[in-house]
């Protein structure tokens, strides 16, 4: 679904495929008629634009249709895990009933154990995050055991539990990447979970900052300097990121940079790629 689906960390595996998974971000996941979305659509209910092949029919003018939501969705390659992995190629379509259940009930599952496979894998790549390198790739390796196993034991899983033990972590990783940042306060800003919806953060000094699951939307960080910066979950949706300095800054999805906004001058982690509907100046 997302625009954009090169530039991560880790290999193809977290990259989504639509070629080889049978459409179902579209089908599994519900939606509500809002700026993101131009209806209602239940889960388990194939959207109407979804083609007979599992391609989206407007997929080059999703935007123009309101369908901005599914620009900034992605599903860091679980769609075709579940696909041709957990059901061994067996297309929903071909299988109504208790099978396409449970397709469209795993799904989201694997969907969450394979993003905690990108920030795991991105954490590994951060060297001052060494100290804990043996534990994430335990932690890595563990996750990857649990998005193999069959359909019934998927869904029995305690996905919240385990997102827990990985976030622990993750958070270790962030006080070590961060307190490596060169220069500026923001290293000793902890903005977790912060209201920031539509602050006016022009200029700002935000290196090193955790910014873990702060509401951002809507933001104007024009300039911001957010090297270093821990963006893990932060809400980004239509934060202004032009001419921003995101050099370094980690745990940032391409999601997150797809529902923001920003320009040539915005600068990126090569984690992430420019999104395609980034004008030249935000």
């Amino acid at each position: 679904m997302s625009d954009q689906s090169a530039g991560r960390p880790a290999g193809s595996e977290l990259r989504g495929d639509c070629g080889s998974c049978f459409g179902l971000c579209c089908v599994a996941l519900p939606f509500a008629a809002s700026a993101d979305f131009a209806l209602d659509k239940p889960a388990g209910k194939p959207c109407p634009n979804l083609r007979d092949d599992h391609r989206c029919g407007i997929h080059a003018r999703l935007r123009q249709k309101g369908f901005t939501g599914c620009t900034v969705y992605d599903c860091f390659g679980a769609g075709q895990k579940v696909s041709q992995v957990t059901f061994g190629g067996q297309d929903w379509r071909g299988a109504p009933g208790e099978r396409a259940r449970r397709m469209f009930e795993v799904f989201p599952l694997v969907r969450q154990l394979h993003e905690l496979l990108w920030y795991l894998s991105e954490a590994l790549t951060l060297p001052a995050a060494r100290p804990v390198h043996a534990e994430l790739r335990r932690a890595l390796d563990r996750t990857e055991q649990l998005t193999l196993l069959p359909p019934e034991e998927l869904a029995a899983l305690d996905v919240g539990a385990h997102r827990q033990e990985v976030n622990v972590l993750l958070l270790r990783t962030s006080e070590l990447a961060r307190a490596g940042t060169p220069g500026g306060r923001g290293r000793r800003k902890d903005r977790r979970g912060a209201d920031l919806i539509g602050a006016r953060l022009k200029g700002a000094d935000l290196r090193g900052a955790s910014l873990r699951g702060a509401y951002l939307i809507a933001a104007d960080l024009t300039g911001a300097d957010l090297r270093g910066a821990d963006l893990i979950g932060a809400d980004l949706r239509d934060a202004n990121l032009t001419d921003a300095d995101l050099t370094g800054a980690f745990f940032l999805t391409q999601p997150q940079l797809n529902a923001a906004r920003g320009s040539a001058g915005t600068r990126l982690p090569k984690s992430v790629a420019r999104p395609a509907h980034w004008t030249a100046r935000g």
